[in-house]
């Protein structure tokens, strides 16, 4: 006696054509042109040579800066002072 075997083969193309539908949404708008200005890629050069270096400093404590990424952000922070084109700040969101 042959046993029957079910298939689930709809089910799956009803998935697949979801997953379809959602890569869709990106975004419309695209950005032109650079994210950072040169000027705003010298000083975090400026700020990452000088942590390597052991003289940078942070701002109110004076303490020595190890972490990369803190120089990037203080490199980034003087970048927006003097006016170069830095993406705004992420802000923390409050929940």
């Amino acid at each position: 006696m042959p046993s029957k075997k079910t298939s689930s083969k709809k089910s799956s193309a009803k998935k697949a054509t979801a997953k379809k539908t959602s890569a869709k949404k990106t975004s419309s708008k695209k950005s032109s042109g650079r994210k950072y200005s040169p000027k705003a890629s010298k000083s975090v050069e400026r700020e990452m040579k000088a942590m390597k270096q052991g003289k940078l400093k942070s701002g109110r404590s004076g303490k020595k800066v190890t972490n990369p990424k803190q120089a990037i952000a203080i490199g980034l922070s003087e970048a927006r002072k003097k006016g170069a084109k830095v993406p705004a700040k992420k802000s923390a969101s409050k929940s």
